[in-house]
Parts: C-alpha cells; structure tokens; sequence
C-alpha cells in the first residue's frame, strides 16, 4: 500500500520527528500536490503544524499565476496557512546572468527559507520522487559529476535553522499519479514537462521508459544505489579530512600551498577526495562547471615528472605544481598577464572565465558561430597556438579588412570595458602571428583554405 510504503520510509529514515513545524513546498503539480494531501491526512500521527508555500516564478504568465489560485484556494479548503509570492525570475536571470533552472530554483528556495524563519519552521519537505531521482542520477552522470553529486537528490540534507526531507523518494511517479485519482485530487499539469527542450525531460521520456520497461521497481533500485553511495561518500570524505590536515603547507583563502609528496602517498580515492576538499576551501561558490574531469587533470598534473606545470580551472583558479609543492591561487586584474598554450585538440580553461576548445575535422565547415568561432587549415598556422594576453603594439591582420589593425582600435569600436581588455585572449601561432581574437575578429587566416586542404583546426569560445 503506497501509504503504509511511505510511512515506514518516513520513520527509516527519521524524516518527520514527532512535534515538527513543516512547509510543505507545493507547486501544485501531482507530486506536492499529493504529498500535501498525505502530510495533512498524518496530522495527528505526527503531531506536526504544516505551513505550505509556493512560488509563481511567473514564466508562463496567466498559466502560472492559475497554478498560484489553485494552490492559495486548496490550502483554503484544506484548512492550512498558505504563503505565496510572485517573482520575475527573467528579470533576475538577466542581472545575474544565471541559467533559467538555476536562476529559479535559487530565488524559490530564498523564499522558502524566509517562509521559516517568519513561522519558526524546522522542516522544509519537499515532493521528489523515485522517479526524479533516476533521471537526476543519469544526468549528472553524463555530464561528469563527481564524489557526492553522483548520489543525486539527498534524502535528507541541512537546510536554513532546519533541514530539508523528502519522504516521496521510495515512490514512483506512477503511484503518486495513482494516489491522486483515488482521492480525487485534479493537480495543476505544467505544459513545459512535455517538451524535450530541457535535458531532464528528455531523460523523462526517452530514457526512463526504458529502464520502467526493463525493471518496473529500477527507481527503487537507483534509492538505495544513491544511499549507499551517500555513505560511503560521507566516510571517505572523512578519512580524507584527516589525512589533508597534514598535507597543507600554507592555508590561506586567496591562495594555499599543500605538499604533493604526501598528498600522492595515500590513496587514490582519498587524493581525489582531498583535492574537493581544498577547492571547497577555496572557492566561495563553487562553480558549476566544475566536474571530475578537472579532479583527473589536477592529479594528472601533480604526477607528471615534469618539475613544474600549470593549470587553469574555472572562475581563475590557477594550480602551479613547483617540485614537490602545488600552489592554488586566484587570477587577479593587477597581475593580468598570462600565456597559455592551446590543447589541439582538447579543451583550454582561460583565466577569465572562458575556455577554447579545439578539435581537427577533415572537411571545411559554413557554418561557423560568428566570431566565437575560428577555422583555420592545418596547414595555414604553426603549433602550438597560445593564448595570451595583449601587448603594447599589437595588429593583426583583419579578415574582411584588407589590412591590419592594433587591437586596442579593435577594443574600442566593440565597447569592450578597460578592466576587460586586460585579461582578453589574444591567440597567435608558434611564429608570434596573430590569427584569431576570439568574439570579437578573425584574421585573414580563415579565409585562406584551398581546395587542396584536407585537415583543418575548428575552435570555439565559451564560457567555462
């Protein structure tokens, strides 16, 4: 019985202690919705107060607002304090230049922590499912996630003066979904989990329908791999803070050294651990680009025989590896100038946030991502290409120009900021030529291919 199901996964794992001041998170779709139906009909096993919010963050317009009506009425007729609030998360995303999900989730879970601070809650409870967290597990996954963020959605984690539970975990969509039917529940149905525009629903409905087809309990399966995980994450995280204690040679915010001897005699797990551990430290906010991808080139990076090396990982951290010392510092605009050769192919982190990435192709492409992009034939540029900062005097020949121009002309017809210029990349070849300044102009390079090529060296520039 999915009540009976629920409720022993509740009391597993300690979700709702006895006496608890809850809100309820409700969006009004059929797994808030029926999570707020089941907490308000366990009012008295619990003996628990139950506030529930929601937030409109008012992308769909009068769609939206309708999913803020329908909540506000049924915490009307259910007899539960409600707490609402429209917010213009574009407007948000557009200052900030944070995703859309992001974006959302951060501006929905600040108001939720000030719903609790002004109603003396300590649980925040919230409707994901079984389901939920095989598509988050799969999708961090591919994207390359590391340590605990393969473990997907916490089960319980600390949240504001409380902590957040989700006690829907153990459940499929589909029994929530049934559920809903038998108590003649109508939640609100948000059009956009239909489209195949976001990773997640496409997970949803290409993936998912065929790991149900092969197992239909797999989500039950994808819990308990997430718990164990959880685990086993949260005791070598612990063996590893023991062991970094003695590996730190200066410890400082702004930049810290550690000793690589030491750090590369415990073992491999535990090294990888570590080093999460000092970026933690160092950054404020860790970026989200961030993946086990930089771990496996920080380690690859302090094994090479080479006595010193440099690498640059997101938001300007700079890792030098000097004999046996690696040294973690940040990027600074009073120090700018850096040089920084391209791996071709391969994926360059730049320190002003972007990268170049870079592969060959046998054919020439058209179609090519403005100035952000840069073909070149093998055969026109001399490796290795490197990124650097400008110098005094610097022209380059201009495609489309007939002629040469300084970059600091370039700058200032492009309204590039001052400090910007700074750390701008410039890309020139082994021979010093300028051949590509990436967003902003192309030299007369990429015009040059002939019939004859065969190779060519595709870059791009984004954000990291």
């Amino acid at each position: 019985m999915f009540e009976r199901k629920v409720i022993e996964y509740i009391e597993t794992h300690q979700l709702i202690p006895k006496g608890s001041h809850i809100l309820v998170g409700v969006s009004g779709g059929p797994d808030s919705l029926v999570l707020l139906h089941l907490l308000k009909s366990w009012q008295e096993l619990f003996e628990c107060q139950i506030v529930c919010a929601h937030v409109d963050h008012m992308f769909r317009g009068k769609e939206s607002f309708d999913d803020y009506v329908f909540v506000e009425k049924t915490c009307m007729e259910w007899g539960i304090p409600f707490e609402g609030k429209q917010i213009d998360v574009t407007a948000y995303m557009n200052a900030s230049g944070e995703s859309t999900q992001l974006a959302a989730r951060n501006l929905r879970y600040a108001f939720f922590q000030e719903v609790m601070e002004k109603h003396h809650l300590n649980l925040l409870v919230l409707g994901h499912h079984g389901d939920d967290q095989v598509e988050t597990m799969l999708m961090r996954l591919t994207r390359g996630s590391a340590e605990m963020a393969r473990a997907g959605i916490p089960v319980k984690r600390p949240f504001a003066s409380g902590y957040i539970a989700r006690p829907l975990l153990c459940a499929a969509r589909s029994e929530i979904e049934a559920y809903a039917k038998e108590h003649g529940l109508e939640p609100r149905m948000d059009p956009s989990n239909e489209k195949n525009d976001y990773l997640r629903n496409r997970f949803r409905h290409v993936v998912l329908p065929f790991l149900k087809k092969e197992n239909p309990n797999v989500h039950e399966h994808f819990q308990r791999f997430s718990e164990e995980l959880t685990d086993d994450e949260v005791y070598l995280q612990s063996l590893a803070a023991k062991e970094l204690d003695g590996i730190w040679l200066e410890k400082k915010k702004d930049g810290s050294i550690i000793d690589l001897e030491r750090l590369l005699m415990v073992p491999k797990p535990l090294q990888r651990r570590m080093i999460h551990l000092i970026l933690n430290y160092l950054y404020i906010k860790r970026p989200s680009s961030l993946s086990a991808i930089h771990i496996d080139q920080l380690l690859t990076l302090f094994t090479n025989p080479h006595p010193s090396a440099e690498l640059h990982l997101p938001d300007g951290l700079i890792i030098e590896k000097s004999y046996q010392k690696g040294i973690f510092r940040f990027f600074t605009n009073e120090s700018p100038e850096y040089s920084i050769k391209l791996d071709v192919p391969g994926e360059t982190i730049l320190p002003n946030g972007y990268i170049i990435k870079a592969h060959y192709i046998k054919d020439e492409i058209s179609v090519l991502n403005g100035n952000h992009s840069f073909l070149v034939s093998a055969s026109s540029v001399s490796l290795p290409l490197t990124a650097r900062t400008r110098v005094n005097g610097d022209r380059m020949t201009v495609k489309g120009l007939g002629g040469t121009k300084k970059l600091k002309g370039i700058f200032i017809d492009k309204k590039i900021p001052r400090q910007e210029r700074t750390t701008w990349p410039v890309v020139v070849d082994q021979a010093g030529e300028i051949v590509w300044l990436p967003g902003l102009k192309k030299s007369v390079l990429e015009s040059e291919h002939t019939q004859n090529e065969t190779s060519f060296i595709y870059l791009e520039y984004k954000k990291a």
